[in-house]
């Protein structure tokens, strides 16, 4: 399942994404999950880095699509951008926070599927090798590259990664179903280690 947030202030063309997104879960059997904000406050407001792919429109009051996904990079460098705008003129901006596309107005359907596919490919390479943890302080996206070893102690799983350690509750075999069988190995009872480290 992918998990889309949509930031766009005018109501009219926020339903429009929502239909469309609709029809091309239905076309393609695609399961998403779909938040929608109407401003850039609403989404930075306690974010957590739980979305695939984030629609902002570039033209908002208060704080613009631009510097929300500034803020957004600040706490997130993986998730996918998309701005939609009636100003190609942003277009360049945009690569400077990582944006993988743009949706002009006003968005037409073909369009919009067709962009959305293209993310959709690149995200799927991408999903396959990160792992989503539940820490007390909020969800952390975590590259499986970046995990050293797993160690389970009384049910607490001890990621040891080359970004810090994080414990979770968990269980040895939920950990080996989620990861892939090629790049780790389970030495025991108590510890996974990966094979290919970054």
């Amino acid at each position: 399942m992918y998990h889309i947030a949509i930031v766009e202030d005018e109501k009219e063309c926020s339903r429009q994404i929502q239909d469309f997104m609709e029809q091309y879960q239905k076309e393609k059997s695609i399961p998403l999950k779909v938040s929608v904000f109407f401003d850039g406050t609403g989404l930075l407001a306690n974010y957590q880095p739980v979305y695939d792919l984030i629609l902002l429109d570039i033209e908002m009051p208060g704080i613009n699509g631009m510097d929300t996904a500034v803020r957004i990079r600040e706490m997130d460098t993986e998730v996918a951008l998309m701005f939609i705008t009636n100003l190609a003129g942003y277009a360049i901006r945009g690569y400077e926070v990582g944006a993988l596309d743009f949706v002009t107005k006003p968005i037409s359907y073909s369009q919009f599927a067709m962009r959305l596919t293209r993310c959709f490919r690149r995200l799927n390479k991408r999903k396959s090798q990160e792992i989503l943890l539940s820490c007390p302080d909020g969800v952390k996206k975590l590259d499986i590259s970046q995990i050293y070893y797993v160690e389970v102690q009384n049910r607490i799983l001890h990621y040891y990664t080359s970004q810090g350690e994080y414990s979770l509750r968990g269980t040895i075999q939920s950990l080996e179903e989620s990861l892939p069988a090629a790049s780790f190995a389970k030495c025991n009872r108590w510890y996974i280690v990966n094979l290919k480290p970054t």
